[in-house]
């Protein structure tokens, strides 16, 4: 299985009125290409009302380009995806993220169960564009996840939509010294990890994933040339996302496991309560990988 792959929602090419909806119960249907997925919403219909998480404190601002996803595929910061883009409006989209000086756009989930008449923009990420190979049709986009933000105003909807966003913090930390103690131990244990890993043995077939040792690298590295200086999380909060990847080896239902703690993580407002559940979940997943490793070699 390739993980790491996702597709942008295909939105309505009739005119909306400042609104946007889904079906309650939506299927989507997935077609790969070059390691790539598109996604595909049917039927769907406008409504009265998009709503979002907002804020009514001051804070810095930016009006970004928004791309829609169904909940199960939330983007963490630190996170890589790959996206297939090859709908006119969502290159047109690509254009204007990459004409920017920051190359971003804002990655964020439509829940149609969030609310019982509109759906909840919620999950919000801003993206950078890291890597783009063009293709017959559309192109393969690498993304990487960078922060939380909120969608505050919806100002466009066609082509495609764009808003203004704000940023989401994590809370400023009342014991420095006892977080630091606890980002140390992530951080082994996410090398002890990836030390099992790269032992394993998989099909050609099988990508051995080190997308957790990758989010760590990106997280370590300073990011204050990037964007305004409000919207960079510090190296603490980019360190606790970084666990909450998946990894070779997962069944479905580890990786239903590995969606809800990437929920759980974009909600949390407490960088030390992420750190601590990151060791837990990365503490887990040595497991499962030592359990293949001896199952490997008998």
């Amino acid at each position: 299985m390739r993980l790491g792959a996702v597709g942008a929602l295909s939105l309505p090419r009739s005119s909306f009125s400042n609104h946007l909806s889904l079906p309650v119960n939506p299927r989507p249907r997935y077609s790969l290409s070059n390691g790539g997925a598109s996604l595909h919403f049917p039927n769907f219909i406008s409504s009265r009302q998009f709503s979002c998480h907002c804020t009514t404190k001051q804070a810095p601002s930016l009006e970004l380009p928004l791309l829609p996803f169904v909940l199960d595929e939330v983007l963490i910061p630190s996170e890589v995806k790959t996206l297939h883009l090859y709908e006119a409006r969502f290159l047109a989209l690509l254009e204007e993220a990459v004409s920017s000086r920051n190359k971003t756009f804002v990655h964020f989930v439509l829940d149609p169960l969030s609310s019982s008449r509109s759906p909840l923009a919620s999950y919000c990420c801003l993206i950078h564009i890291e890597n783009i190979e063009k293709l017959p049709i559309g192109a393969l986009v690498s993304i990487r996840g960078i922060s939380r933000v909120n969608v505050v105003e919806l100002v466009q909807m066609e082509p495609y939509l764009r808003g203004v966003v704000v940023p989401v913090l994590d809370n400023v930390p009342s014991e420095a010294t006892q977080l630091d103690s606890k980002i140390l131990e992530l951080k082994d244990s996410i090398s002890s990890l990836q030390a099992l890993q790269i032992k394993l043995k998989v099909p050609k077939r099988e990508r051995l994933q080190t997308q957790t040792k990758n989010s760590l690298f990106w997280a370590e590295k300073e990011v204050s040339d990037f964007l305004l200086q409000d919207f960079v999380p510090t190296q603490a909060e980019r360190i606790s996302f970084s666990a909450f990847q998946p990894v070779s080896g997962m069944s479905d239902t580890e990786l239903l496991t590995v969606q809800r703690e990437k929920l759980k993580a974009m909600e949390s407002r407490e960088s030390l309560e992420r750190v601590e559940k990151g060791i837990a979940f990365v503490r887990q997943c040595m497991k499962m990988v030592a359990a293949r490793l001896a199952i490997q070699s008998l």
